[in-house]
């Protein structure tokens, strides 16, 4: 497997280097039992909500390399009782290579409870930025899911001005930029997040959304995303802002082809029935049309069209296959940037 981002056979070149010391790394921190192992099960093993249920507390430093995806990072998650700055843990080397600093706060945990969490996390990302001030922070308000759309919204604007303070206490207020995401396991929302974090480690995101938008504009499209199918994260969108219900019909489609590939497609020996000449098309009861066009193993373009726009596949057909050579032009030059 090439440790570049995609596969060598499908012609795509992507982004980082391989070797581990230059993979940007997303470090999870956050108090025990705030949900980080869950979040990593979820999002990148497939794991089903539900089975995070038994999912004992993570005990020691875990590493994973993202494998069989577009995606080409590692996740470090730290146990919510060891200090990331222990000379032992080597923090120095640690968050030389951060690339995102995620910070996870229980909302359901009591007010006393999530203020100890963010002094935690204020002085983590202090210390943090000040080995490597290019790091994105970003805060997980999790298991949002329990919570009402009024205490959500409370518990938010709570957290937010205690971080603040906090920050403007040790002096580093204006200098931290820090995102502040509402996250569940049991819907969308922890892809969604997920997405914004992985966005920002990606060089040539601005050139991905104006090829998106330039697609959209000669294909009548009206919102369209490029997702690493393997975790449901969309690397880039358009523009236009993002609806989450239409965000979720998205990632339910790619389940949806998915499974049915993968119970009724012709597998070779080595590979998956989905690959890089997959597609879908799913008409849906609103009059407009969900379309899958997969770019290479690894990614897929999925975009929703009003079902008369959708007449003109031939017109749509084209516009991909110029669309994708954009795509390997993006990433050639990229690589040959790197190689330079």
């Amino acid at each position: 497997m090439s440790d570049v981002w995609g596969e060598e056979e499908d012609n795509f070149t992507y982004g980082l280097d391989g070797d581990d010391r230059e993979r940007p790394t997303i470090v999870l921190m956050g108090q025990k039992r705030s949900g980080k192992t869950s979040i990593r099960k979820v999002v990148f093993n497939k794991m089903s909500p539900n089975e995070t249920l038994f999912v004992e507390s993570t005990a020691k430093v875990t590493k994973d390399r993202i494998a069989a995806s577009f995606i080409n990072f590692a996740t470090q998650e730290f146990p919510g009782q060891v200090c990331p700055f222990e000379d032992s843990l080597n923090p120095q080397t640690n968050f030389s290579r951060c690339g995102a600093l995620l910070y996870v706060i229980d909302a359901q945990d009591d007010y006393n409870e999530i203020c100890s969490a963010i002094r935690k996390m204020c002085d983590y990302f202090v210390r943090a930025y000040n080995i490597n001030n290019k790091i994105k922070f970003e805060v997980f308000i999790h298991k949002v899911d329990g919570l009402t759309d009024e205490s959500r919204a409370e518990a938010s604007l709570e957290i937010y001005n205690k971080v603040k303070e906090d920050l403007s206490d040790m002096g580093y207020d204006g200098l931290l930029h820090i995102n502040f995401y509402c996250t569940s396991i049991y819907d969308h929302s922890i892809f969604e997040a997920f997405s914004k974090v992985v966005q920002k480690l990606i060089t040539q995101l601005g050139t991905l959304e104006k090829l998106l938008d330039i697609f959209n504009s000669g294909s009548n499209v009206e919102k369209s995303f490029l997702f690493d199918v393997s975790s449901k994260i969309y690397i880039a969108t358009d523009t236009t802002p993002v609806e989450m219900a239409t965000y979720e019909l998205c990632c339910d489609m790619i389940d949806v082809t998915i499974d049915l590939s993968a119970i009724y497609g012709q597998k070779m020996e080595g590979q998956r029935a989905f690959d890089e000449n997959s597609s879908a098309v799913i008409r849906l009861k609103s009059d407009h049309v969900l379309f899958l066009r997969q770019l290479n193993r690894h990614l897929a373009l999925v975009c929703i069209v009003r079902s008369e726009n959708f007449e003109k596949q031939g017109l749509i057909d084209y516009n991909f296959k110029c669309f994708k050579e954009g795509i390997e032009k993006v990433f050639q030059v990229h690589k040959k940037m790197q190689d330079a």
